[in-house]
């Protein structure tokens, strides 16, 4: 009963040991393992023990099971003994590492087929016990592949045009590259060999064409190639040309040339003349024909060529004709190609060239005719405001009276003479003493109308012009006077150009001169002209003559009296001012 308890006792501390006390594979990790190699490749197979404290590997061994359920050893390594190989393994196997009790791992260098199986490494340690790995190889074998070409010939039955074969493990997969329009068959061996067949009717245009052969298995990335072209005999054909067309006698190095085709290219070329020998002085060189003499009249015949190979016979025939002269020159068709391609280029360039100026006439047009709607809205605003001056001057406004024209008229027409009277007299020994400059003496001599007598000075008349700043002043002056003055509005002139007796039947008569200052009617003092005036100013005075009389002119060409009221002459162009300056 002791014995018992105590046997209890100590059984947890066994199994707790025992479940301490476990193995550590660094590779593989899993207990088992499959692993894949190829065929005439170096092949590894893993197993690496990591040793615990206190623990050590005494032993190594490698093991491959065989068909029956048993195991053979291939190969041991002993910490102190070191390493031995067994069997038919000897020389074929090795340890990975040169330590096996640390890197376990088995390489064969050269695998075979007959080396797939399952193996097992066996770990002998102290004083934990023996530990295992248990690895699966297969091997595959790279297919060896072969393709056999058929020579056919042009006629021939419905046959086998090609045949692939391969031999793989596993067994590879076989297919046909081609546009030949055909037929495949496939077949499967014993041992990993498969045959592919590719049959097919032969035709001539066949010969040459692509028939390749590809190779499918798992141990390649793509496909294997077997490259092919299909053969195709058949009988040669033969055609006879010529350098020349124009035949005629003298003509020097004269030959014809037999092109011949067939597969098998021919190798017997034959040349006739009417059926017999060749003529005197030629002869055949290969396929050529050639005369080694000047031509002659009597070289004209039917000339054959006869080819041969191994499937048929080609022939040919060619009549010449030799003439007595040459004929003129054809035109080389490389000149008339150059001829044409020069003729091209020239009407592109015209037809770039006329694009090129209609566009820049279209472009000048387009110019012009933006300038001329200018023009034409320029010249149409022009005409409008004209037609609206003539329109107006024939007083076809309701608003404005007749009588208000003429008025307007003749005040207009009274400041522009008073202004003409400022600066030069209208008539030499007329009543008016206007046409002079302000007075030496001081003060302001008026005539009959109220307006102001401007005296010359001596001084300045010699001078001969006088400065643009006092012509300004002098005319603001007048026309501020002009504006205030009493001017008669019954005449469209100042008073010293119309008669007295159109003043009178305008009811206008003549002011009354102030005290102290000479009448219109007398003349200005003898003294005032005779001292001052020079030969300057005797030309000026015939200028306003001259002056004057054109304004007599003017007046009796443009205007007429009617009542009393001089008024214009009707005209087309005629412009009339309005009294505030306005054009009507």
């Amino acid at each position: 009963m002791e014995r018992i308890e105590q046997s209890a006792k100590c059984f947890p501390l066994l199994l707790l040991i025992a479940v301490s006390v476990q193995s550590v594979f660094v590779e593989p990790p899993k207990p088992v393992t499959s692993l894949r190699s190829m065929a005439e490749s170096q092949t590894r197979l893993p197993c690496r023990y990591q040793v615990q404290v206190g623990e050590k590997v005494v032993q190594v061994t490698w093991y491959k099971e065989l068909p029956g359920g048993s195991k053979e050893q291939i190969i041991t390594a002993h910490f102190t003994d070191g390493h031995t190989e067994f069997g038919r393994y000897s020389g074929r196997v090795r340890f990975e590492g040169g330590r096996p009790t640390e890197n376990s791992a088995l390489l064969i260098p050269s695998t075979e087929q007959s080396d797939e199986g399952s193996y097992t490494c066996h770990i002998s340690t102290f004083p934990n016990g023996n530990f295992e790995r248990q690895i699966t190889l297969t091997v595959w074998i790279l297919p060896i592949s072969s393709l056999e070409p058929v020579i056919l010939v042009e006629g021939q039955s419905f046959r086998l045009a090609a045949s692939c074969r391969a031999v793989g493990r596993p067994s590879p997969r076989l297919a046909w590259d081609t546009d030949l329009p055909g037929q495949s068959t496939n077949r499967s061996n014993v041992g990993g060999s498969v045959s592919s067949y590719y049959s097919l009717h032969p035709l001539r245009s066949m010969n040459g064409k692509k028939l390749d052969c590809l190779v499918w298995h798992p141990g390649l990335d793509q496909p294997r190639r077997i490259s092919n072209w299909l053969v195709v005999h058949y009988p040669p054909d033969a055609t006879i040309t010529s350098g020349t067309d124009d035949w005629f006698a003298g003509l020097e190095k004269a030959e014809l040339v037999c092109r011949t085709g067939g597969n098998p290219k021919p190798d017997n070329i034959t040349w006739t003349w009417r059926g017999g020998a060749l003529p005197d002085g030629a002869y055949a060189s290969g396929e050529r024909l050639v005369f080694g003499r000047a031509l002659r009249m009597n070289d004209s015949g039917v000339y054959e060529c006869v080819v041969r190979n191994d499937v048929g016979v080609g022939k040919a025939e060619h009549i010449l004709t030799v003439t007595g002269t040459p004929r003129s020159p054809p035109i080389d068709n490389q000149l008339l190609i150059i001829i044409g391609a020069a003729a091209g280029a020239l009407i592109m360039v015209l037809v770039i060239v006329v694009l090129l100026v209609n566009r820049y006439h279209r472009h000048r047009n387009r110019k012009l005719e933006r300038e001329l709607s200018e023009k034409t809205e320029e010249m149409n605003s022009f005409s409008r405001q004209a037609s609206f001056r003539r329109v107006n001057s024939v007083s076809t406004d309701s608003r404005v009276p007749a009588e208000d024209y003429a008025t307007m008229l003749r005040v207009d027409s009274r400041m522009k003479n008073s202004e003409m009277s400022l600066e030069r007299p209208i008539y030499k020994g007329s009543q008016s003493t206007l046409g002079g400059k302000w007075g030496p003496g001081g003060g302001v001599d008026v005539d009959e109308l109220g307006r102001p007598v401007v005296w010359g000075d001596g001084r300045e008349s010699l001078r001969g012009a006088e400065m643009d700043g006092e012509k300004e002043e002098r005319r603001r002056r007048v026309e501020s006077y002009l504006k205030s003055s009493n001017m008669s509005l019954d005449s469209g002139l100042p008073s010293s150009l119309v008669p007295l007796k159109a003043q009178q039947e305008d009811g206008v008569s003549p002011r009354e001169p102030d005290q102290g200052q000479p009448t219109g009617g007398d003349p200005p003092p003898e003294e005032g002209w005779a001292s001052t005036q020079s030969a300057e100013e005797e030309q000026d005075n015939d200028d306003t003559d001259s002056s004057s009389y054109q304004i007599s002119e003017a007046l009796t060409n443009h205007f007429y009296y009617s009542n009393g009221v001089l008024r214009p002459k009707p005209h087309s162009n005629a412009i009339l001012l309005h009294p505030r300056g306005q054009i009507i």
